[in-house]
């Protein structure tokens, strides 16, 4: 990534049923929670998907990739994979990985203190663990 520009990025936290959109930018090392785009079998709605990256013209790609604890890989694990690929070759942006362990749980708890139980929505609480990821993606980037 080039660091002296403005680049868009738009992350990911995928879900075989549901996957999680933030947008974020490198200037101001922020992100914010986007949407979240239902999928079938890790296969995202591609026409919604396309509109998005119309819309935001993003410079690259950030896929949460679900690990367990010990940082062993899941079932998980190799779809989220095979979901950044795709993404890589439909788009062709660079697409980069992020370790996305505890993002659900922080963004449930974060969305909980927003607004009780009410805010626990499955489509916010997947933009919201997206958001958490691409923000640690950028923090990451700060400290290399």
């Amino acid at each position: 990534m080039n660091k002296s520009s403005s680049n868009i990025l738009l992350g990911f936290d995928f879900g075989t049923k549901h996957i999680g959109i933030a947008v974020g930018q490198t200037i101001t090392k922020t992100a914010r929670a986007l949407t979240s785009i239902k999928a079938i079998a890790g296969i995202p709605e591609w026409p919604v998907l396309d509109s998005l990256v119309k819309t935001w013209q993003p410079d690259a790609f950030i896929v949460g990739i679900p690990l367990n604890m010990d940082g062993t890989e899941q079932p998980l694990t190799q779809l989220a994979k095979k979901f950044a690929d795709l993404l890589r070759e439909r788009y062709n942006i660079p697409v980069y990985d992020m370790d996305e362990r505890l993002t659900t749980v922080a963004a449930k708890e974060q969305l909980f203190t927003k607004g009780g139980y009410r805010a626990l929505r499955k489509d916010k609480i997947d933009s919201q663990a997206a958001q958490l990821i691409l923000q640690g993606w950028l923090k990451q980037q700060d400290e290399l």
